[in-house]
């Protein structure tokens, strides 16, 4: 069960997100992607839970609410397709 978080601080840390997310069951894992050119922060991030109530518990609770100075976007995170989905779909190289 994963959940996806918008318009996150640049500042938010791993840490930062578990102390949150851990208020609504048990995280399993954090991932703030960066940008493989800069090392930067990409202002999102993905929150594993142990239970769909718990992730639906923190969506219903966090979206639409101010954290470290930013109104987040929080909700079920979407399966990534993969590039050879995006190529067969017309997308030049």
């Amino acid at each position: 069960m994963t959940v996806y978080i918008g318009n996150l601080s640049f500042q938010a840390e791993e840490e930062d997100l578990r102390e949150i997310f851990q208020d609504y069951g048990t995280v399993t894992n954090v991932f703030l992607p960066t940008d493989r050119d800069t090392g930067k922060k990409r202002g999102f991030a993905f929150v594993d839970m142990s239970s769909e109530d718990e992730e639906q518990q923190a969506i219903e609770t966090l979206d639409g609410a101010e954290w470290m100075g930013r109104v987040i976007k929080v909700n079920k995170a979407k399966p990534r397709e993969s590039r050879r989905d995006n190529r067969s779909r017309g997308a030049s190289r």
